[in-house]
């Protein structure tokens, strides 16, 4: 089943940081079977606040490779590298097996 990684950037402080970042944490998400579904500026709220400043949403396999791919040493270099470049909130969420929550 599909699991998700859900990334809200609330902040993006240093754009080179931001950018070293990138270069290694993308070929990781594709070196584990992930990809982009989302990325970019958050758009405008439809309802209620939402404060960010980048929504990410990628896909994995299942969450086994989610979580391969967030302990391995090509993203746990990309997280040495995010350190103090941005602030953000992650959420590992598994998909649903027939197109409805439960």
């Amino acid at each position: 089943m599909p699991a998700y990684v859900i990334v809200d950037v609330e902040s993006l402080d240093d754009e080179e940081a931001a950018v070293a970042y990138s270069e290694v944490a993308i070929p990781s998400i594709a070196r584990y079977g992930g990809r982009y579904l989302v990325g970019g500026p958050t758009p405008g709220p439809v309802e209620g606040n939402w404060d960010s400043a980048r929504l990410i949403v990628i896909e994995f396999p299942g969450m086994a490779r989610i979580r391969e791919w967030y302990d391995s040493p090509e993203y746990t270099r990309a997280r040495e590298i995010r350190e103090g470049a941005m602030r953000l909130r992650i959420v590992f969420a598994e998909g649903v097996r027939t197109g409805v929550p439960s």
